[in-house]
Formats: structure tokens, C-alpha cells, sequence
């Protein structure tokens, strides 16, 4: 599933991903959606928001603007909601848009359920727990012992494909008939501030090159554990460390160089070690 640029790809081609995220007061929450959307397989970045200086000092390939989604260029796909505030503005414009659109963090709190469920274009919502609880009028602890009925709810509530991130991330779609489907990678050491964020643009970044909700979702979330467990190899680790880890995760396992025993040959010397 992994998008890989051809012979004729330029960046535009590869597809654009939009990032509207970030505020005077979580600044960060863009950069880090940033640079997982930059790992993500899209060709190019475009960032609005709050924190374009902040952005911008960190990954200076970003393409900014200082409008809204709406006048902002075209994209193939939006990453709405991280460390938005209260602004429900350029939310609205990205769920506006005829493109692809992931909701996370804030986006999922300023969307509008009837504009959600009746957009043509798909969207995907990435909530932890207690952002799916808070969506479907439920406690966390409700949420947390039935993980695939509040998944498949929420799904089916929001017509959306839906990733429900936790210990074990699932994903599913509006269709009850199409299976639930089960992330095997990731470590408890992802449990660190802004690692959702670096999820998020990774998400995005695949709608945009191209992926269908579901398999944009499970890749995410499979490379995101992936890259959790490079990064953090038994120890604490911070959301920057997981983004930067994505590329190591997506390549294909390299054939360990192993020294092969040649038994001797007819004439050889052969070192014995010297008795103690």
C-alpha cells in the first residue's frame, strides 16, 4: 500500500496534503503534524495556521499560507484539528473542501456532525478514547471495555471511517459488514504528549498520495507503531523522536550481512588459541 513515486513523479503529481493545525498556544502540535505528514509519501506540505514561524524554523520545505484552508491552494487531502484552539473557522473550510479531510484533537470537537456525515468527499476521524466518548455521549470507562462497539458506533454515527487510537488501535468503517481491522505494531512508550499529532499528518499525508480512508488509516497507524518501537527501543522517547523514525519503519527489512563459516582448506594455517 505504500505510495512510491514513479519515473515521471514530480512533487505535485505525488499529491499535496494540507495542515491546518496548530494556535498561539500549541504551536507545537503543527510542527509535529508537520513532520509526520512530510515522512507520509505526498509530495509536498501546505500548512495554514497560527504557527507558521514555528513550522517554517523547523521543516522550511513547508509551502505556507496566511488564509484559511479555503484560499490556501489546492491539495489533495486536510488535516484538520491538531492543537486548533477554539477557532472553528478553518475546520469548517477544510470540511468544505471537495478533498479528502482527517479530523483529530480539536477538529473532532468544532466539526459539525450534520456537515461531517454529509460530506461527498471521505473523512477519517483519528480519536482517543476520550475524544470517541465525548463524540458519542458516553464515559471513557464505557468506551475503554468495548472498544469495537464504540468504534463501530462512532463509525456509523458520523458515516465516517473512524481510528481509534489506544493500546490496541482499531479501525473500522460506516459498512458493518467490512471487518474491524487491528494494529499489531506500536509500544507503550507512544504514550507521549504529541504523538497523535505525528499521526495525524502521517494519516493525512497518505489520503493525499492517494490511499482509501481505511488503508490510509491502517498504514498510518502500522508505520506510526513501527517507528514508535525504532525510536523509543526499550526507553522514553518524544513525539520528534517517533517522526523521525517513520523513514526506517517504512523501508523494507535489509538482509543482515552475516559472516558465512568457510571451512578450511588444504594448505591453511590455522590458529589455534593458546592454552591459559
Amino acid at each position: 500500500l505504500l505510495p512510491r513515486p514513479a519515473a515521471e513523479s514530480d512533487k505535485y503529481r505525488r499529491g499535496v496534503v494540507g495542515i491546518a493545525a496548530g494556535s498561539a498556544r500549541y504551536p507545537g502540535a503543527a510542527v509535529l503534524a508537520v513532520a509526520g505528514a512530510l515522512r507520509g509519501g505526498a509530495g509536498a506540505v501546505r500548512y495554514v495556521g497560527a504557527a507558521t514561524d514555528a513550522v517554517l524554523a523547523r521543516f522550511p520545505e513547508t509551502l505556507v499560507s496566511n488564509t484559511g484552508p479555503k484560499k490556501a491552494g489546492r491539495v489533495q487531502a486536510w488535516v484538520a484539528g491538531p492543537g486548533a484552539g477554539d477557532d472553528p473557522t478553518p475546520v469548517a473550510e477544510a470540511l468544505a473542501s471537495d478533498v479528502p479531510v482527517l479530523l483529530d484533537a480539536d477538529g473532532l470537537r468544532l466539526a459539525d456532525r450534520d456537515t461531517v456525515r454529509t460530506r461527498e468527499a471521505p473523512t477519517l476521524m483519528t480519536p482517543h478514547a476520550g475524544e470517541a466518548a465525548a463524540l458519542l455521549g458516553i464515559t471513557r470507562e464505557e468506551v475503554e471495555s468495548a472498544r469495537l462497539t464504540a468504534v463501530r458506533d462512532l463509525a456509523r454515527t458520523y458515516d465516517v471511517t473512524v481510528l481509534l487510537k489506544g493500546s490496541t488501535t482499531l479501525i473500522a468503517t460506516p459498512d458493518a459488514t467490512t471487518p474491524v481491522r487491528v494494529n499489531p505494531t506500536g509500544t507503550p512508550w507512544l504514550a507521549t504528549a504529541g504523538s497523535g499529532d505525528v499521526l495525524s499528518g502521517l494519516g493525512g499525508s497518505l489520503l493525499a498520495a492517494g490511499l482509501s480512508p481505511v488503508d490510509a488509516a491502517s498504514t498510518a497507524a502500522y508505520l506510526h507503531g513501527l517507528a514508535g518501537r525504532y525510536a523509543a527501543d526499550g526507553a522514553p522517547t518524544g513525539a520528534h523522536d517517533v517522526a523521525e523514525s517513520i523513514p526506517a519503519a517504512w523501508r523494507p527489512p535489509r538482509p543482515l550481512s552475516l559472516h558465512k563459516f568457510q571451512p578450511p582448506r588444504k594448505g591453511d594455517k590455522i590458529r589455534l588459541p593458546l592454552p591459559l
